[in-house]
C-alpha cells in the first residue's frame, strides 16, 4: 500500500498508454507497446494516439498485435506489471475470440536421400494440398 491508500503499483491520476499495456501484459515488453503506438496500431477512445497519451479509467484501448485486435475497456490503472491474475482484473475484455487454428496440413514425407523433390513432384505436392478436406 502506498501513502494514499492504492495498492502498490496502482496510480490515482493517469498513466502512459504504452506502459499500461505492458502492465495488463497485451504485450511483451514496454518496447513493444510503445512501438505498437508510434506504428498507429493503439487508439483510445478512437482516436490513434502516442506512447506518452494519459490513459483514464473508462477509456477503450483498441491494440492490433500479433496477428489480432484486441479491444479492452481500463477498469483500473497501474504502472507496474503484474501478475496474470491480478492484470486480468485491470480491464473489460471486448476482443472478438480468435480465428481458429487452421489443422496443421500433412507435410508429405519423402524418402530419407530422394533429394529434392522435381517440378513434377512439387506440382502434386501442391494439387494434394490444395484438396478440399471432407
Amino acid at each position: 500500500m502506498t501513502a494514499d491508500g492504492t495498492p502498490a503499483g496502482e496510480s490515482a491520476g493517469s498513466v502512459r498508454v504504452d506502459s499500461w499495456i505492458w502492465s495488463v501484459r497485451l504485450t511483451k515488453t514496454r518496447s513493444q507497446a510503445a512501438t505498437a503506438a508510434r506504428a498507429g496500431h493503439v487508439r483510445v477512445n478512437g482516436d490513434r494516439v502516442k506512447a506518452a497519451h494519459p490513459l483514464k479509467a473508462g477509456d477503450e484501448v483498441r491494440l492490433r498485435h500479433a496477428g489480432r485486435e484486441r479491444i479492452v475497456v481500463v477498469r483500473r490503472l497501474i504502472k507496474k506489471r503484474v501478475g496474470a491474475p491480478v492484470a486480468v482484473e485491470c480491464y473489460v475484455d471486448n476482443s472478438p475470440p480468435p480465428p481458429p487454428r487452421e489443422d496443421a496440413l500433412a507435410v508429405p514425407v519423402r524418402d530419407r536421400g530422394a533429394g529434392r523433390p522435381t517440378k513434377r513432384d512439387r506440382r502434386e505436392m501442391e494439387r494434394l494440398r490444395q484438396q478440399p478436406r471432407p
